[in-house]
């Protein structure tokens, strides 16, 4: 295991797929998992996945089909990997923590990081070592407990969440941060999708989708837009075919050609496997990075003036007038609109939009759906909210096969938000928290991910605990996160597998290896279960099914219990034992402290789960007018100078989220590498760049920081004009800490400005 080596750094390009999945994804998955473990692990894992009594996909939040109608076969290519890649025979134990430093592990590369296996038992870095070494739980959360007690203030202390928690660990996280006294609760919602939750609760009053399956199954209009769904939730890509089955229409937009979006072959069915399998996108809109607002501006300028020419046929009036407000503001304001503008921002002809429109007006129903390509730009929020105006116009809110669709990426982001993980819970819970605990939380706003980096950096908080996740590399500015993280006096990560954030360390750092979501969780003898909340509101239950990885692993719940009484004492009295014993004791206070989950444990024991209710359904409004609030957005895109290109990162369809499981990219043509930047052949032209030419990667912020990603390979690529295109985290370096959406804080990813300046020149 040890002797384990990244594969070479050898590329290789072929032509980029035309169509997704098929016999090959089938053939990758089971060739994956079968390198990480045994063929009969791999069958337990693989037949029990996104089946009821089962275990819950961690790869993507993309909800189940109704159990009556649930393949035996529910997963993709991704989750299959995934799930086994937690499931891996492969161990970390103290004798590998002996034979490298911390030193020489931060030196290694992130896929060779994850390829070591399971954590074992808890480590310890001390202040005076660079080696991981032993330590007892007791001693681990002793010496965590020590250091909260020793803070000047709870607000020095930053309590870090990624997707896949359990709702259940979730809700103990928050409550025990709140209890210590801060609402520091930074999480990876802070780094994706933190401008659909701002734009949706603006305008709608509720940050989540109001769509179920089944309106996706029966739309007739679906736009699928800055998603890449073959890499990063492919079983959308069955929900998709079955919409295009039903008579719907999809509308792509990219800067991108994404293989799952022109052709999926369904491996579930013989024409996926022996036929050409189904068309996606009926049109395929590429876009240049940052010109959905100007898009979608230019759509409901469209819908203003067919309605102009043909009053009373295009418009929804009586939804507008019952259930909105602000529609003479934004009517107004929608008329200045420049085709020129609209042109230089997209990349897209006045005839291509136009189409689109008679789209639109040919449906009854429209869905929009979206992902990362909208909401890590700088003004995302805006282009959201420009959407949501859109939805409005023609009544398609709340009504079958219509509606909002953010796409979650991560299998619980939505249920920690529903839990109370946010730095800007509304007060209303905290006040059910008082009522049902008996203290009072502390109700001034806390830091979300990029103010906790500001934070470290500036010495304003000295511990940081990550449950779950890869903090170090989910965030921007790679080299200013590791320096604020080195700054803490002590970090400690509740994980399975080894990554990133492990060898960026404080002075002192704690692994602290628990449960997978693959793994049996007994207590008292007791099997128990989680919870998760998928993309469209549906809560279902979670089982492990593997023997744990080594009987030193403790649960997420475990943990944080244990933690809490120790920071915590019997003030306020919470009843954290009971939590431990039983996970049912926490869904019943779950049950009283969030909304609409009334009787928890009993709806969740239906092997289809609950969906929890959207007031927006209903057509009520939790808006300060009471209405659904139409906005007037100013017209921004993203114009890169001469010579500068506009970068986007994304990630390989071998990859899940921060970690790759292989160096290839195959429905991109990209195999043997990660250093590549995606370029169109007229700009390399443009660039005075050739195919395969060796560059840095440099981006340049109003700070005057040169930041620089080194070593990468030009490939050429049918992008967008103007954009470029390189695999995360090796481009996180190029963001800057302060390259923020308005009002979400969300990092720019999607948006960085970029220059290729040639190896070969450089001094």
């Amino acid at each position: 295991m040890s002797g384990m080596q990244d594969p070479s750094d050898d590329l290789k390009v072929t032509r980029p797929k035309k169509w997704a999945t098929g016999a090959p994804a089938v053939a990758h998955a089971i060739q994956y998992s079968l390198s990480q473990t045994s063929p009969k692990r791999t069958a337990l894992t693989l037949l029990n996945l996104n089946q009821g009594k089962g275990i819950d996909c961690p790869g993507c939040a993309w909800p189940d089909p109704d159990p009556n109608h649930r393949p035996m076969n529910e997963y993709c290519e991704n989750g299959a990997k995934h799930v086994n890649d937690e499931a891996t025979s492969k161990r970390i134990t103290r004798e590998f923590f002996q034979q490298y430093s911390v030193s020489e592990l931060d030196d290694k590369s992130d896929y060779w990081l994850n390829q070591q296996g399971r954590l074992t038992e808890p480590m310890i870095k001390r202040s005076d070592s660079d080696f991981y070494e032993p330590i007892s739980w007791d001693a681990a959360l002793d010496l965590i407990a020590e250091e909260l007690r020793g803070l000047d203030s709870p607000n020095e202390a930053l309590f870090y969440t990624s997707g896949r928690l359990s709702n259940e660990a979730a809700f103990l996280l928050q409550l025990f941060a709140r209890a210590y006294g801060t609402n520091n609760l930074p999480d990876c919602s802070n780094m994706c999708h933190e401008s659909s939750g701002s734009a949706m609760q603006q305008t709608l009053g509720v940050g989540k989708g109001t769509v179920s399956l089944d309106d996706i199954h029966n739309s007739d209009l679906i736009f699928v837009i800055g998603q890449n769904p073959g890499t990063n939730h492919p079983r959308m890509l069955t929900a998709l075919e079955r919409t295009k089955r039903n008579g719907g229409e999809i509308v792509a937009v990219n800067p991108l050609p994404e293989a799952g979006l022109l052709r999926f072959k369904n491996p579930q069915k013989v024409r996926g496997v022996l036929g050409r399998g189904t068309e996606i996108a009926d049109q395929f809109l590429q876009i240049r990075p940052g010109g959905d607002l100007a898009l979608f501006k230019a759509l409901n300028l469209l819908l203003l003036e067919a309605e102009d020419a043909n009053p009373g046929t295009v418009l929804d009036h009586d939804y507008i007038r019952t259930h909105t407000t602000g529609f003479e503001e934004f009517a107004r304001r929608a008329r200045e609109l420049s085709w020129d503008q609209v042109h230089a921002a997209t990349g897209l002809t006045r005839a291509e939009i136009e189409q689109v429109r008679d789209r639109v007006l040919a449906s009854n129903s429209v869905i929009a759906c979206w992902a990362m390509g909208l909401t890590q730009q700088k003004h995302g929020v805006a282009t959201i909210r420009e959407v949501v105006n859109f939805l409005m116009l023609r009544g398609n809110l709340g009504k079958p096969g219509a509606g909002a669709c953010p796409v979650r990426g991560h299998s619980n982001v939505q249920g920690d938000r529903t839990m109370g993980i946010w730095e800007r819970v509304p007060q209303s819970f905290l006040d059910s928290i008082e009522a049902e605990f008996g203290f009072t939380p502390p109700s001034e706003h806390g830091l979300d991910s990029v103010d906790s980096i500001r934070a470290m950096l500036d010495g304003r908080a000295r511990f940081f605990l990550g449950v779950a996740g890869n903090f170090v590399r989910a965030t921007p500015d790679s080299e200013v996160t590791e320096k604020a993280l080195r700054q803490c006096r002590l970090t400690a990560h509740i994980s399975t597998k080894l990554n990133r954030s492990h060898t960026v360390c404080g002075e002192t750092a704690l692994i602290l290896p628990t449960l997978g979501r693959s793994d049996r969780d007994v207590q008292n003898g007791i099997e128990q279960f989680v919870t998760v909340e998928d993309s469209m509101s549906m809560v279902h239950a979670s089982f492990g099914r593997l023997e744990p990885a080594s009987e030193s692993l403790l649960s997420e719940v475990s943990i944080l219990s244990r933690l809490a009484r120790r920071v915590l004492g019997d003030s306020p009295e919470i009843p954290w034992e009971s939590f431990e014993e039983h996970y049912d004791a926490i869904r019943d206070r779950i049950s009283r402290v969030v909304p609409d989950f009334e009787d928890f444990n009993q709806r969740v024991a239906d092997p289809a789960g609950f969906r929890l209710p959207n007031p927006v359904n209903r057509g009520e409004f939790r808006t300060a007018s009471g209405k659904a609030e139409f906005s007037t957005n100013e017209f921004e895109w993203l114009d890169a100078p001469e010579g500068y290109l506009v970068l986007q990162s994304l990630r390989s369809h071998d990859q899940w989220n921060t970690i790759p499981y292989a160096m290839d990219d195959r429905y991109r043509g990209i195999h043997n590498a990660r250093r590549v930047v995606l370029v169109n052949p007229d700009d390399i032209e443009a660039l005075g760049l050739t195919d395969r030419a060796e560059v840095d990667l440099v981006s340049v912020w109003h700070d005057g920081v040169e930041r620089r990603a080194p070593s990468f390979t030009v490939v050429s690529y049918p992008a967008a004009r103007g954009s470029a295109a390189a695999y995360y985290p090796e481009t996180n370096v190029l963001v800057p800490l302060d390259s923020v959406a308005d009002v979400s804080n969300t990092p720019t990813s999607k948006g960085v400005i970029v220059r290729l300046e040639p190896v070969a020149q450089q001094s």
